[in-house]
């Protein structure tokens, strides 16, 4: 799932830089790119942050049951 919001955040980005450059280029669309990449990148990071927190989670309850398993 975090895959598809990606490739959608790429898609979305790409899209609107096209759609401000159909008109020729100023410091308003230079600021709208900017804006949107950090966007893109925040949202990307916080997905893969939460997908590690997931994994530790699930290697943490793993971890936990064996060691119960040998007491």
């Amino acid at each position: 799932m975090d895959d598809l919001k990606k490739t959608y955040r790429e898609g979305e980005e790409t899209t609107k830089e096209s759609w401000r450059k159909a008109d020729g280029e100023d410091l308003a669309d230079k600021v709208g790119n900017a804006g949107d990449d950090v966007r893109k990148d925040l949202g990307n990071a916080g997905d893969d942050v939460r997908r590690e927190a997931d994994d530790a989670d699930r290697n943490a309850d793993g971890s936990s049951k064996d060691a119960d398993r040998r007491y």
